[in-house]
């Protein structure tokens, strides 16, 4: 009886991996040529024209199942073609010694109706890290390292790879923090997102997905026990580990890690943490990725398989829509947003009409649709003002997670959270004097043309709609640095109506050089995580002298510092003396052991450059470095 539903599942998930692989080369076909097929092929095999070769390596790598993997062999002839290898046969031969790869598998929203034009790929790279010595580990990773340099230059689709010991996922040990890792922070909840939206590149079955019978339902440690004892390895799986079940602390760290996430991903992490917040109001109920298996072993139409995209969002919406509509409505904008659905683009057939069946069940109002679909062409007010109704929904969520996890003891590495809270603080706040980040539904803002305009003692900034200032401020300074942190300044795009002022355009645009190029554009998501570990310091600073004064003559000295911190946070301040500016460079040096200080003039301002030269003989600034 084992064998028979074994035997059923197996072959019912591989169906479902195989129309993820379609969907996958529907929505982008030369990419998912590379990353299904000639990724497996070139980590299996060590030849001199191809990437990833090793000169020295001691014993090869070979995926899984490779051998018997039919789409990989057929294209063979066209890869060893397209890399000028003349050696006639397969270079997948025998060998009677090399180093396992158990499986590769994707997590995200490969081949699913969530796979945009922006999706990325992660790759976990699952092997067995007791039967790698230090030798092996070095060189595979330095394999691994030699195919993505490669990949990047060849493939549009940004690919990350993770390579993952087999016992540290099936005891949810997934590190600490970085950039595309989550930590400790989410342990359970990333192995539940695993199982639900995984997709086999080549390699094992995850022995999760084939433990289902109801007719006879069975533990997941019985059946594993009893495939090791009969020696039933023939199925090709895997031990990843079961999960039944999430404590609250855990949703708490994956919320706040999304919080994170939403710096430079916005629509991605709403869907997340609103899911999250589902999860947390139905706790107790059955784990999201058991029930898409279900739905996945149930499904009656053997030539399509559910999303598990839409069935999350069936599964986030359908929680908020009696108790909330507002927010499923403003979700459902957000999910059609973020899939970049189009109704009217042939090349997706597939994710059109997995989409048209949704929104049966889920109406989205067809004015709305229209809307979404133009998001590209919305002027300035439409974006900042959808990216904000996106900011206050996450906090309010966030907020919302936090008061019903409280009083639980977080297993969680305090640590992380310590990193990801700041990290999170300096993108969010508002403090006195300091630029603030706009907030834009795909983490960035579309803008072609900025206007700077005097209205009595008060510059005003512009944006397309010339009728409303998006930003006011009797600093001008404090405005220029505002459009070159946010992105918004492009040289052609700047404009300035005539004042009475001694400003020119073509200062404010030798300004705003300036600034990009000393302090480059916001990267508070490109901070090491270590910075929000030590206290808050300044790192860079940029003078600015005389800005609003003419060049040959100043009754009065308007300094303006702009200034950054080890937390990616921009501020500008202005001072009325360089008393007080010597005292700011004092109190900075101070706190920070390694700062670049350098002043900017207007051109032609002998008046400015004497000032400066008399500034740094006065001041002792240790070991920073002055320009």
């Amino acid at each position: 009886m084992k064998h028979i539903f074994l035997s059923r599942n197996q072959k019912i998930y591989t169906a479902y991996n195989t129309f993820r692989k379609k969907m996958f080369e529907e929505l982008a076909a030369k990419d998912s040529d590379i990353i299904l097929y000639l990724l497996p092929w070139l980590l299996s095999i060590n030849e001199q024209a191809l990437p990833g070769y090793i000169k020295d390596l001691e014993r090869p790598f070979r995926i899984y199942g490779i051998d018997y993997a039919k789409d990989i062999r057929s294209r063979e002839p066209a890869y060893k073609k397209r890399f000028g290898v003349r050696r006639a046969g397969t270079l997948l031969k025998p060998e009677s010694e090399y180093h396992l790869i158990q499986g590769l598998y994707t997590i995200g929203s490969v081949g699913s109706v969530a796979q945009t034009t922006t999706s990325d790929c992660d790759i976990w790279i699952c092997i067995e890290k007791d039967s790698f010595d230090r030798t092996a580990w070095l060189q595979l990773n330095r394999k691994v390292n030699l195919i993505k340099d490669w990949i990047d230059v060849n493939v549009r689709m940004p690919v990350y790879f993770f390579i993952c010991d087999v016992e540290a996922i099936r005891e949810c040990r997934f590190g600490n923090v970085d950039l595309e890792s989550s930590g400790s922070t989410q342990q359970n909840v990333l192995k539940e997102e695993f199982y639900r939206t995984g997709l086999v590149i080549c390699g094992k079955t995850p022995l999760w997905w084939v433990c289902r019978n109801p007719a006879a339902p069975i533990e997941y440690e019985t059946l594993l026990k009893q495939i090791q004892g009969d020696g039933c390895w023939e199925y090709d799986l895997i031990d990843f580990g079961n999960i039944e079940n999430i404590e609250k602390d855990e949703y708490f760290g994956a919320a706040l890690w999304q919080l994170h996430k939403s710096l430079s991903r916005p629509l991605k992490s709403m869907m997340k943490i609103f899911l999250l917040k589902s999860l947390l109001d139905e706790s107790g109920e059955q784990l999201l990725c058991n029930r898409f298996r279900d739905r996945i072993y149930n499904s009656q139409n053997l030539d399509s398989y559910p999303d598990f995209s839409l069935f999350t969002m069936e599964s986030i919406v359908g929680h908020f829509q009696e108790t909330d509509p507002d927010t499923a409505d403003f979700l459902l904008q957000c999910y059609y947003m973020q899939c970049e659905i189009n109704p009217y683009n042939t090349t997706q057939k597939t994710k059109n009409r997995l989409v048209k069946d949704f929104l049966k069940r889920f109406p989205l109002d067809r004015g709305k649709q229209l809307h979404l679909r133009k998001s590209t062409q919305w002027d300035f007010k439409t974006q900042v003002e959808f990216g904000n109704r996106i900011f206050k929904r996450l906090l309010s969520v966030f907020s919302g997670i936090t008061s019903m996890v409280e009083g639980v003891v977080s297993d969680s590495d305090r640590k992380d959270l310590t990193i990801l809270g700041r990290r999170i603080s300096s993108y969010y706040s508002k403090k006195a004097k300091k630029v603030h980040l706009l907030q834009s539904p795909k983490g960035e803002i579309n803008v072609s043309n900025i206007t700077f305009n005097l209205n009595g003692d008060v510059w005003q900034l512009f944006a397309d709609d010339i009728n409303t200032p998006i930003i006011w401020s009797k600093n001008i300074v404090f405005l220029i640095a505002y459009i070159v942190w946010n992105g918004l300044f492009i040289p052609n795009g700047v404009h300035m109506r005539p004042n009475p002022s001694n400003v020119t355009l073509n200062e404010v645009l030798n300004l705003c050089d300036r600034i990009k190029s000393f302090f480059g554009g916001c990267s508070v998501w490109e901070v090491p995580f270590s910075n929000y570990l030590k206290k808050e310091a300044v790192n860079r600073m940029l003078v600015v002298l005389g800005h609003e004064n003419s060049p040959w003559y100043a009754e009065k000295v308007e300094i303006c510092p702009i200034y950054t911190n080890g937390y990616g946070e921009m501020y500008v301040d202005r001072l009325d003396s360089l008393k007080v500016l010597e005292q700011l460079l004092k109190s900075v040096t101070k706190q920070s052991t390694n700062i670049d200080i350098s002043f900017y003039v207007q051109r032609n301002s002998t008046v400015f450059e004497k000032l400066i030269e008399k500034t740094r003989k006065r001041i002792a600034l240790g070991s920073a470095n002055i320009s």
